[in-house]
């Protein structure tokens, strides 16, 4: 991926698993939210491929990519402050329903029983994630833990296979990070999903992962098991500067 004369990400290569939490980590400007961004299609790299269940998805609509089965938060808040918790993840679970412009506008007899089924799905979802006392409260007014849980609800809403965690743990105290890992576990076991995490919270990401993928100047400088990245001595050039 190319921005006019900078390589963002340099021939970056990897796999994930079914139901694998991956790591991916890297000092600032390494290239991990330009990959994010690239494997949900808000960017179109400049040359490669990426396959999500043996498909292209860089040969599909953006609008598309949801529907496939990729789910995303993002590093910067994108919600709707005004609107409701209940209205921003119901958003979400549209990606999951046939009905169009048009078939809303009309209120086509399956409309209504497709809205029905979804505000069940959004309300338990937000039970599940500890946002039903705020369900009818614009987010805006929320801090910004409750709103990381809001994007994480209109994420998992959507019923994604992946699972792209874009700085999960930002702005979070230690207790908080604590439960998050937790979390990010449970949800991993309970809708039976791969999960790729950037998180610049080391301790977060060695004890959550499966596997950690390295980066740094946009390359790859290590793939493996959590402690294995955590020695290799690329790895802590990048960071510190040196192999102590």
């Amino acid at each position: 991926m190319r921005f006019g004369g900078v390589v963002a990400l340099d021939g970056v290569s990897f796999s994930i698993d079914d139901g694998e939490i991956c790591g991916l980590i890297g000092p600032n400007g390494a290239g991990k939210t330009t990959l994010f961004n690239c494997l949900n299609r808000l960017y179109v790299p400049s040359r490669g491929r990426i396959a999500f269940a043996g498909e292209d998805i860089l040969s599909l609509p953006t609008h598309r990519v949801a529907e496939l089965g990729i789910g995303r938060t993002f590093q910067n808040l994108a919600l709707f402050g005004t609107m409701s918790v209940r209205q921003n993840v119901m958003i979400g679970g549209h990606c999951r329903t046939r009905g169009g412009y048009f078939a809303h506008a009309l209120r086509l007899p399956f409309v209504a029983g497709e809205e029905a089924g979804l505000r069940r799905r959004v309300t338990g979802m937000l039970e599940r994630l500890g946002l039903a006392a705020v369900a009818d409260r614009p987010v805006g007014s929320l801090n910004f833990a409750t709103q990381k849980r809001v994007e994480l609800a209109r994420a998992l809403v959507t019923q994604p296979r992946l699972l792209l965690l874009d700085e999960p743990a930002g702005g979070l105290n230690h207790e908080e990070v604590d439960d998050l890992r937790l979390l990010i576990g449970a949800l991993r076991d309970e809708f039976n999903m791969s999960v790729l995490l950037v998180e610049h919270h080391l301790n977060l990401v060695m004890r959550v992962s499966d596997r950690v993928v390295a980066l740094n100047f946009g390359r790859k400088i290590a793939d493996g098991a959590p402690a294995e990245v955590q020695s290799n001595a690329e790895v802590i050039r990048a960071y510190l500067g040196s192999d102590e």
